[in-house]
């Protein structure tokens, strides 16, 4: 079987890599960087594309595609979200266009104006969102759902590599203190790296063509459970400390205003976008991938991420 897979210099793309190198499946590898070290794609053969420029001429044949290029960023210009995860979409599949299309999407597409309780797939997208990346992944699974296509939606990927999730929780340390927002006990589903790796090989090599479905540990948890386990693992000493959402949301608010007036090009440190997803309940429901994927996720777990 031959597999390509885009977005292979990154987090999810190159641990994909690897689990299909071992399974001695020929994988084509294709990212945004110039090189890419073997190691990170256990030795797939490696093309810097850039997929907002158009397809990429002369693509193999192949029997799948793992699409896991786009941005991961919630702050951004609109043109440049659009174009990486909207567009980039587009042309990827444009390249490969008789292949099985594998679209790693995210649980972003749920309506961030109310909590997600064990959301079912049929859910999403809606009709608004509360900045361009929830809006341009829901065009991009809006786009690739014309033909058939696997979509998975994981939420709040995390695991060695991870680039995303841990490093914002660890930079919000101040002193003795992880400020968060919320209570505390709201229940949330992550997605570990190895669960999200397994089903897009499922997704990719398995017998199921199309559908789509949400990807997430075998159980949500609850949020404070999972702040004090990860400060522990990275022997950081500090304890979350809550801000209700009532009083979070107005402030960020503002603060993403003075962002935007100063053409800051990070975000703030409190964004409505994070409030959305980690001060309200988001757990999915998982039973599709169960069923039809043949899914079997494990725990949610953070050992060892003092080595992450």
């Amino acid at each position: 079987m031959k597999v390509a897979v885009t977005g292979a210099s990154g987090f999810v793309g190159g641990a994909v890599c690897r689990a299909l190198a071992c399974r001695d499946v020929t994988t084509y590898a294709f990212g945004r960087r110039v090189s890419v070290p073997s190691g990170h794609l256990a030795g797939a053969a490696y093309r810097a594309w850039d997929l907002t420029r158009g397809p990429i001429p002369d693509a193999p044949v192949v029997d799948a595609v793992v699409h896991c290029a786009g941005s991961v960023t919630d702050w951004g210009r609109p043109a440049d979200l659009f174009a990486a995860n909207l567009t980039g979409t587009r042309n990827a599949m444009a390249s490969f266009p008789a292949a099985r299309f594998v679209h790693v999407s995210t649980a972003s597409v749920y309506d961030p104006f109310r909590p997600s309780v064990m959301a079912t797939e049929d859910q999403a997208p809606v009709v608004r969102y509360l900045n361009a990346y929830g809006a341009s992944k829901a065009a991009a699974e809006r786009l690739v759902l014309g033909r058939d296509a696997i979509v998975l939606r994981p939420h709040a990927v995390y695991g060695p590599g991870d680039t995303t999730l841990l490093p914002r929780v660890l930079s919000a340390v101040r002193g003795p203190v992880l400020p968060a927002v919320g209570t505390g006990r709201q229940l949330i589903s992550l997605t570990s790296i190895a669960n999200l790796v397994q089903a897009c090989l499922l997704a990719a090599t398995g017998p199921v063509g199309s559908g789509v479905f949400n990807i997430a540990d075998a159980a949500p948890v609850v949020i404070d459970d999972a702040f004090r386990e990860i400060l522990a693992e990275r022997g950081v000493a500090a304890r979350p400390v809550y801000i209700p959402v009532g009083v979070a949301r107005p402030l960020a608010a503002v603060a993403e205003g003075a962002f935007l007036l100063a053409r800051r090009p990070e975000p703030p440190r409190l964004t409505r976008y994070a409030i959305s997803h980690l001060a309200v309940e988001r757990t999915l429901d998982i039973t599709a991938a169960r069923e039809v994927l043949g899914y079997a996720p494990h725990a949610t777990s953070f050992a060892g991420a003092a080595a992450w």
